[in-house]
């Protein structure tokens, strides 16, 4: 009989992109619109700023997320070249190497040689890049899929706030815009949390909170601002 477990670490490269660009998202957008609605804006200028800004944040999400994913990456590809060198070149420290780390994990020196012995026979390379120098498969940088990720969530996550604009100023234009975006905003953020928590295995409660919280805040310092001034964008 087999046992299987579910595991959500494989997620982690995605997830934490996803959620980022959603959470972006919906916090730019909703601060825009609540900020220039506040100047005293019209709802062209509003919807004009909003789309702009959807385009905008979308294509900087895909080219952060790449540069930056990128960067881990150049930097897994160099440590990998050099432990490949160093296998070619000194395979008895690189042996000895292993060895001291499962000892250190709590194997006994003789077999702590044996699993290196092993384990650098069936695969070096993914011996020393696991243990060595933490590096898995599921945890690798993939810049490509981070910013597809990033940019596809940041602009669904935008359209939201912006569609309940345009629906507030159609079905409820007695209703002031500023209080109709900034609800339905909380209730998306209050839902991504929740999703975010579902597929991370984390706290429902606590992912809401942090999200809904924190884009309040984004929110009410933009909308601030936008009375501040009073200038019309």
């Amino acid at each position: 009989m087999h046992h299987y477990e579910i595991h959500r670490s494989h997620r982690i490269g995605w997830l934490r992109a996803a959620v980022l660009g959603a959470n972006d998202g919906i916090v730019t957008m909703a601060s825009m619109i609540l900020g220039v609605a506040a100047a005293g804006a019209s709802m062209k200028a509003i919807v004009v700023a909003g789309v702009a800004s959807l385009v905008a944040g979308a294509m900087s999400m895909a080219a952060g997320e790449y540069v930056s994913v990128s960067s881990q990456a150049d930097t897994e590809h160099a440590d990998l070249a050099r432990e490949r060198l160093e296998l070619a070149t000194d395979p008895e420290h690189e042996h000895a190497e292993l060895a001291a780390i499962y000892v250190a994990r709590g194997l006994d020196e003789m077999l702590a040689h044996d699993v290196a012995t092993q384990l650098t026979a069936y695969d070096a390379l993914g011996a020393h890049a696991r243990d060595e120098l933490g590096i898995t498969n599921n945890h690798r940088a993939r810049p490509i899929q981070a910013a597809f990720a990033s940019a596809a969530t940041f602009a669904l996550g935008a359209a939201l706030p912006l569609v309940c604009a345009l629906l507030a100023a159609w079905a409820l234009p007695s209703v002031p815009m500023i209080w109709v975006v900034s609800v339905c905003s909380l209730f998306f953020l209050a839902i991504l949390g929740v999703l975010a928590a579902k597929a991370g295995g984390a706290s429902v409660w606590t992912s809401m909170l942090r999200v809904t919280l924190w884009g309040a805040f984004a929110m009410a310092v933009t909308a601030g601002v936008g009375t501040l001034f009073g200038v019309t964008v």
